[in-house]
């Protein structure tokens, strides 16, 4: 059986990157999925996630949501009942640049706060509230290695990131005996418009080098293996695991 059959997803951020893989493999699983983002077409191009879900034969819409606004939020949680309710809630929506933090000014870090934990934050409180009223669920949240491994030049984003973790780990003792697990991905480099176009790393000839010195498996990740974390936290695979930091990083934090 499908891992996820019978279940609805709500997917922050699930038009491109990670978030698009993460539609796409819950929605072969089995599940229902709401692509909540600013815009419907992907960042580097092809057909909108909700339509490719559909056209495989899964059920999937979207909703037009900027994660710094709950109002937002409670609409793409509220799409989730055209499938039966929300059982699995990922917020995975975030901003990443490169700023030295000498640099950063308000306006650039609130930003990151707005997006990165802010979404998050509320993202979470929206699930729970509707998770409660049912038979629980599962909340994961996208953090990154960031919140345990300095990143150079990403300061602000680190912050972010590790408010994230926080989060995760507060909510899941909090919800843990009212059947919401709660748990966060931590990803390492992976292979996105983010770090194609907005802080080029992957595909070029500094980025290879870097992954071959420091990176154990010798390559960046793709989505579809943050994907694959996200499955195995939203299903009962991991029905006893809660509170957990999956990292998805060829093994750079503990051994790079």
């Amino acid at each position: 059986m499908a891992q996820l059959s019978g279940k609805a997803a709500v997917v922050t951020g699930g038009a491109s990157g990670n978030g698009r893989e993460i539609c796409k493999t819950f929605a072969r699983e089995g599940a229902d999925v709401v692509v909540a983002d600013l815009r419907e077409e992907p960042r580097q191009g092809g057909t909108p996630t909700h339509e490719l879900v559909a056209d495989a034969g899964g059920n999937a819409t979207f909703v037009e949501c900027d994660v710094s606004k709950r109002s937002d939020l409670v609409a793409a949680v509220d799409a989730a009942e055209e499938f039966g309710g929300i059982d699995v809630m990922v917020n995975n929506a975030g901003i990443f640049r490169g700023e030295e933090f000498l640099d950063v000014r308000e306006e650039g870090l609130q930003q990151f706060l707005d997006v990165n934990v802010k979404g998050v934050f509320f993202g979470a409180q929206v699930a729970a509230e509707r998770m409660l009223d049912s038979d629980g669920g599962s909340i994961v949240n996208m953090s990154s290695i960031g919140a345990v491994r300095a990143l150079g030049a990403y300061t602000a984003y680190d912050l972010t990131k590790g408010a994230v973790a926080s989060t995760t780990y507060s909510l899941a003792d909090r919800f843990g005996g009212e059947g919401i697990r709660v748990n966060c991905i931590m990803p390492g480099i992976i292979g996105t418009a983010m770090t194609e176009d907005d802080v080029p790393i992957v595909g070029t000839d500094h980025g290879e080098q870097y992954a071959k010195e420091t990176i154990p498996m010798e390559r960046f990740g793709d989505p579809e293996e943050v994907a694959d974390a996200a499955l195995y936290l939203a299903s009962e695979q991991s029905s006893y695991v809660n509170g957990e930091s999956l990292v998805v990083d060829g093994g750079v934090t503990h051994t790079g």
